[in-house]
């Protein structure tokens, strides 16, 4: 007798339970189930809104799929003593898929959030589940997994096929996008704890990700059934290739780790490094990014940071000493313009009360006398060109409703006229 086509059986089955009078039973019991899954996915995501978390997000994606998955196998249990079941059968796989692309995408979306190459990925991750589905259903994926291992070749002592690959390459996605997800957590925690210094926390997170990613990429392998073992020359002459040909980049890691981790230098201090200078606004792990007043952004490798001698002006302290020099004309009042020059700056908001503006006389110049006014800011990444802008702005009014004179580089020249004998 010839044996029935497997990819026929379930529709056979379900065009025998149609011409029964209780397949309507099936019917409404899916209908129902679906009901009820949509009305508790619906209160679900009344409770909890888009956005208020990640557990949150995903629970408003999944909790229809996997609530109609319970409820449909419930009613299969339920109903299939009395008659035949193999409608809810076929739903509990489409309910699954539809799960299990929800959570992929989903997963996609919160490891890497600014991808544009995601709305293209959703559809092949789409066809690709549902065309694995379509096989299950049809109980044709015994023949597609057989046909795939057919075809093996050897990477050294070890035998490989196209199962095998495919397998490990579904694998590897999986486990790896499960693990930047899982990384993404632990980064959100992280920028919640106020407490913990922001470069520890940048660390934290870089270390989570290489060391989760890793992970992922070796449990999936060993789960397939690839030896690792096998790879071990290969990832030991890859690293001396490495170590040769990527010192300095290896170096500007290494580098940055090490500035993350001692602190010397963080994001938002004023620094000056040989002819750049500017404020901290990003640490990565090659690199350290400086944003001079003017706008213009300095990248300088985390090794020249290590190497080189850096000035920091906000290491300890935020507090930042600004001064501007003035010359006034030998026959002023110098106490008078010292007092001047200090309430100048003491009527500026960014100037520090405490420690107080000070002028001191610096030089007897050939046409001036010079004063020199310090003072001192607390937010220096507010800019400094500005301050001290206003401040001489203010001085030159002062002194000009007051008398005080700023003189200019004057010359006495003398000609002599000599005698010339008779």
């Amino acid at each position: 007798m010839m044996q029935k086509n497997p990819a026929l059986q379930l529709f056979n089955d379900l065009w025998s339970d149609i011409n029964e009078p209780n397949f309507i039973w099936q019917v409404l019991a899916l209908i129902g189930c679906l009901v009820v899954a949509y009305v508790i996915a619906h209160w679900w995501r009344s409770r909890h809104t888009e956005g208020a978390g990640r557990l949150s997000d995903a629970g408003s994606r999944l909790v229809f799929p996997l609530t109609g998955m319970i409820l449909v196998g419930a009613a299969r249990l339920a109903l299939k003593p009395f008659f035949h079941v193999n409608l809810l059968k076929l739903a509990l796989p489409l309910l699954g898929s539809m799960a299990l692309v929800r959570s992929v995408i989903f997963v996609l979306r919160q490891a890497f959030p600014r991808a544009t190459w995601l709305t293209a990925w959703e559809r092949i991750i789409a066809a690709v589940v549902w065309s694995w589905l379509a096989l299950y259903i049809t109980d044709l994926a015994p023949y597609v997994v057989d046909a795939l291992e057919q075809v093996d070749f050897a990477i050294g002592k070890q035998r490989v096929d196209l199962w095998m690959i495919l397998h490990g390459l579904i694998t590897v996605f999986l486990t790896v996008v499960l693990a930047l997800w899982v990384a993404g957590i632990i980064e959100a925690r992280l920028m919640r704890i106020d407490t913990l210094d922001s470069s520890l926390r940048i660390v934290g997170i870089r270390v989570a990700k290489a060391l989760l990613t890793v992970l992922a990429i070796v449990s999936s392998l060993s789960l397939v059934g690839i030896d690792m073992t096998a790879l071990s020359v290969f990832t030991g002459a890859l690293g001396v290739g490495l170590g040769f040909g990527l010192q300095k980049i290896a170096s500007n890691y290494v580098s940055g780790f090490i500035i993350l981790l001692d602190r010397s230098i963080r994001i938002g201090n004023i620094i000056q490094v040989g002819s750049e200078g500017g404020q901290v606004t990003q640490i990565t792990t090659r690199y350290t990014v400086l944003k001079h007043p003017g706008g213009t952004e300095f990248i300088v490798p985390n090794e020249t940071l290590i190497g080189s001698v850096v000035q920091n002006q906000t290491y300890s302290d935020s507090s930042l000493r600004l001064t501007t020099t003035v010359g006034v004309a030998y026959d002023s009042d110098i106490e008078l313009a010292m007092r001047l020059m200090v309430d100048a700056a003491s009527a500026q908001a960014r100037v520090q009360s405490e420690p107080p503006p000070k002028v001191f006389l610096t030089q007897f110049a050939d046409s001036s006398i010079n004063l020199e006014l310090g003072f001192w800011i607390q937010d220096p990444e507010g800019g400094k060109g500005n301050v001290v802008s206003d401040i001489n702005l203010a001085i030159w009014k002062s002194f000009r409703a007051h008398g005080v004179e700023i003189p200019f580089p004057q010359r006495d020249v003398r000609i002599v006229n000599e005698k010339t004998a008779a």
